[in-house]
């Protein structure tokens, strides 16, 4: 499955909290998500360019496939 194109930082922010990350902390327009012993920050301003979402997903041990079924 591609990488969504049009995902925005506070979509991304929402399906990372479906998956169980929480909101750590958030300075700016950078939110910080936790599980466990993983962090993840997501800028949550206009749309993440693609390769920030897949640095996202890696970090957060996340498939691309289980991020967009968190989507809906």
């Amino acid at each position: 499955m591609k990488l969504p194109r049009d995902i925005s930082g506070v979509q991304a922010v929402r399906a990372l909290q479906r998956l169980g990350f929480g909101v750590v902390r958030q300075r700016g327009s950078h939110v910080r998500l936790a599980k466990g012993t993983l962090t993840v920050t997501v800028p949550a301003h206009g749309e993440i360019a693609p390769g920030t979402l897949q640095n996202i997903l890696r970090q957060a041990g996340i498939t691309v496939e289980t991020f967009c079924e968190s989507l809906r």
